[in-house]
């Protein structure tokens, strides 16, 4: 296995960006935080996942933190966007990938943390967030993005008596009218590989939306006519690559040849609006501000869609 210094690779750069930052929130602030320990974090669980050098202090603090979920409401969270809904879910997203990374082995954490997520479900199945008035963005995800993430905790934690509040939210992502480009990759994450008819339906309409948001630089923006933004690619990237083993599901709106090539079409655009030091400029709403927790976001989910196609 290549070492950090050894690879010089896109990834690799990424993830020595985010090895360095995400345990810097912590140590200077003393509180852990939904876009350095949680998005982050999971990217570079993610990273180990798939076999990338990731030095041990990187993770070490937040491994500590994410096996306390009765401590993360107490958290200072530390954030512009200090949504403890949000924050669960984060956490929870990134407890989960050290899992799947062999970080963590004790059940209990993941256990706990899906019944405190679950607590939080809206009567219609979803997730809404205090922030969900906006349209979601890195930091901030949006009710769509939330259900998925929220979704993904449930399901991993696979307790018996989660199952009906994960049948309220597939029902919920199954029926949600979908208006823009990140709702419509958050739906798509969320039905996964999924083939029943309502799930085939909402797939197709969520599918032709991307498909017609694309711009020609390959990237995608919040909206069908809105700029292209880092993160919203990064979205759309890793709601299409999973279908690539599975292209029956995302035809007739999207061939399996155009699959293919909106998924690496939107990998170069990734590629070339990385900074030299492994980060991205962050995606913002309204876009062109400046925000350290979009930042960071926006880095790690370019790094997992980045991870996603290597």
């Amino acid at each position: 296995m290549a070492t950090q210094s050894q690879d010089a690779s896109p990834e690799a750069r990424a993830i020595a960006f985010l090895s360095g930052e995400v345990p810097r929130w912590p140590a200077e602030n003393n509180c852990f935080s939904c876009h350095n320990n949680g998005d982050a974090a999971r990217a570079l669980y993610t990273a180990l996942e798939k076999g990338y050098a990731v030095e041990a202090d990187a993770l070490r603090d937040t491994t500590a933190w994410l096996q306390e979920p009765e401590a993360w409401d107490d958290n200072a969270l530390g954030l512009e966007f200090a949504d403890k809904k949000l924050a669960r879910i984060q956490f929870a997203g990134a407890l989960g990938d050290a899992m799947v990374a062999g970080e963590i082995s004790d059940l209990t954490p993941l256990g706990d943390a899906a019944a405190l997520i679950a607590a939080d479900q809206a009567d219609n199945g979803s997730f809404p967030l205090d922030t969900s008035g906006s349209i979601g963005s890195p930091a901030t995800y949006g009710t769509a993005l939330a259900t998925w993430a929220a979704l993904g905790a449930l399901r991993q934690a696979g307790e018996p008596d989660l199952a009906s509040a994960i049948a309220r939210a597939d029902a919920w992502v199954r029926g949600v009218e979908v208006q823009t480009v990140i709702d419509a990759a958050a739906v798509v994450l969320a039905l996964g590989t999924a083939d029943d008819t309502a799930a085939l339906a909402q797939r197709q309409r969520c599918l032709e939306l991307i498909n017609e948001g694309r711009a020609p630089s390959g990237g995608w923006g919040a909206y069908l006519a809105s700029a292209v933004e880092p993160f919203d690619t990064a979205l759309v990237v890793l709601a299409l690559e999973p279908l690539l083993d599975r292209p029956e599901l995302a035809a007739p709106a999207i061939d399996g040849d155009t699959l293919t090539g909106m998924v690496a079409g939107a990998r170069a655009f990734l590629l070339a609006e990385q900074l030299e030091d492994g980060s991205w400029v962050e995606t913002t709403r309204p876009a062109g501000q400046q925000s350290y927790a979009q930042y960071i976001s926006t880095t790690g989910w370019a790094t997992l869609a980045l991870l996603a196609t290597r």
